[in-house]
C-alpha cells in the first residue's frame, strides 16, 4: 500500500474529467451526485478530493486507509480533523465505494479502508431520487428509503449488516451533518 498518492492540480483535474465522464455515461441517470471539483472560493471540494483520490488508476482501483486519506485532504485542508466523505459518497451520493467491514458482498477489505469498486453502477442500495426535500413525517421519510439505513442500507426489523445478530431499528440522522436535524435534512 502506497504512504499517500502525490496528485498535483493538472493530475486531479484529469482524473476528475474521467470521473465526469463515467458519470454522464453511467450514473447521471441514477441520480448519483457528482460533487463540484471547486467551490466558491476556488479551491477543490473535499468530496471531489476524496472521490478523485479512491479513483487514482481506475478501473484498477486499489484499498485506501482511512489515515491516507485523511492525510491527502489535509493536504489542502490542513484543519480537517476526519475525513468521512468517503462513506458519505457511497451510500448517501450513490458513489459504489466499499467500506472495510461494511456491506462486503464484492469485496473483503479491513475496516477503516475503503476502495472504489465501479463508476459504471451505483452504490446497491441507493436509490434515484431518494434523498427528501422538505418533509419532517418521519414515517413517511423512512417509507421514500425503503425502511433502509440511508448509510449502511440495513433494513428496518431485520438483521443489521454489520451486527447480523441485532434487529436494524432506525433513527433520525443529518444528511448534512454541518446542519440542524430539520426539516429537509433527514435521513434514516
Amino acid at each position: 500500500m502506497l504512504d499517500i498518492l502525490i496528485l498535483n492540480k493538472q493530475s486531479i483535474e484529469s482524473i476528475y474529467k474521467t470521473i465526469c465522464e463515467y458519470h454522464e455515461k453511467y450514473l447521471k441517470q441514477f441520480g448519483v451526485k457528482l460533487p463540484k471539483l471547486y467551490d466558491a472560493s476556488g479551491k477543490f471540494t473535499k468530496d471531489a478530493l476524496v472521490l478523485v483520490y479512491l479513483t487514482y488508476d481506475y478501473p484498477k482501483t486499489r484499498i485506501v486507509l482511512k489515515e491516507e486519506l485523511t492525510r491527502f485532504v489535509r493536504s489542502y485542508y490542513p484543519e480537517t480533523n476526519d475525513v468521512q466523505q468517503a462513506r458519505y459518497l457511497g451510500a448517501q451520493s450513490g458513489w459504489w465505494i466499499i467500506a472495510g467491514s461494511r456491506d462486503n458482498i464484492v469485496l473483503n477489505i479491513k475496516r477503516g479502508s475503503y476502495q472504489l469498486y465501479t463508476l459504471e453502477q451505483p452504490y446497491p442500495s441507493f436509490k434515484k431520487g431518494h434523498r427528501i426535500s422538505d418533509t419532517d413525517d418521519w414515517d413517511e421519510i423512512k417509507a421514500k428509503y425503503n425502511y433502509r439505513c440511508a448509510t449502511c442500507g440495513s433494513q428496518e426489523g431485520k438483521p443489521h449488516f454489520h451486527w447480523p445478530a441485532t434487529k436494524t431499528v432506525l433513527q433520525k440522522s443529518h444528511m448534512d451533518p454541518n446542519k440542524p436535524l430539520a426539516s429537509g435534512n433527514i435521513i434514516p
